[in-house]
């Protein structure tokens, strides 16, 4: 099945209030989880979340590990409301920074964050190239780098079954969105491909479940 694009941002009201809504609790934690296992690091770091979402991520992770500074950017003001108001609710405000800007073209320092971490963006992305180029480009040498995203279905038969096995209990519109993300994703031979333009030739590529994929590696010193 080729794919099929999405819109790049949830930048209306009702798609982000419906994604914040939504339960990814369990996903989210899973990612938290195993973020944490790939990097065991206390000590003060610099870390960046791109495409942070209402920032459920970054405030688990801040309460994890307290001494992190997490920079969260997200392209959609509508998700940066929503991640404002839940880290002020946390107390989360020393440790998170939030940033609108592109996740391709953010303007932060180059060489700055010795964590990179993204879940769920990539499908959005239509021209994934600037992605992994900003990656390489604000990645600190010895950097860690962690992508989780969906791995696209055989057929669109294939993603309506996903949907109705993971996602039936949500409302008929975050069906839908899983649906065309589903739709949107991209297959681990592709996604090869597009680290290794990147030079990010230490991240490997791996299916993880039925429909999720994980890229990660730290990148090589200098």
């Amino acid at each position: 099945m080729q794919r099929k694009l999405e819109p790049e941002l949830m930048d209306l009201p009702a798609e982000a209030l419906a994604y914040a809504a939504a339960d990814f609790s369990q996903v989210n934690q899973a990612f938290v989880e195993r973020l944490l296992d790939l990097s065991r690091r206390t000590q003060p770091i610099r870390a960046l979340d791109l495409g942070t979402g209402p920032a459920d991520i970054p405030i688990q992770i801040a309460a994890a590990r307290p001494t992190w500074r997490i920079t969260a950017v997200d392209g959609s003001p509508a998700m940066i409301a929503l991640a404002r108001r839940a880290i002020d609710a946390a107390g989360a405000g020393d440790s998170i920074t939030l940033c609108l800007a592109d996740a391709k073209h953010t303007n932060l320092p180059p060489r700055s964050f010795d964590v990179v971490f993204s879940n769920s963006l990539l499908h959005h992305l239509p021209d994934p190239a600037g992605f992994w180029q900003e990656i390489a480009r604000l990645a600190a040498p010895g950097a860690l780098i962690f992508v989780r995203d969906l791995m696209r279905p055989a057929s669109e038969v294939a993603a309506r079954r996903v949907v109705e096995l993971y996602a039936s209990g949500e409302s008929a519109l975050l069906q839908e969105e899983f649906y065309r993300s589903l739709l949107a994703a991209f297959r681990p031979d592709e996604v090869r491909l597009q680290v290794n333009a990147a030079g990010l030739y230490a991240l490997q590529v791996h299916p993880i479940t039925d429909r999720h994929l994980d890229i990660s590696g730290n990148l090589s010193l200098p």
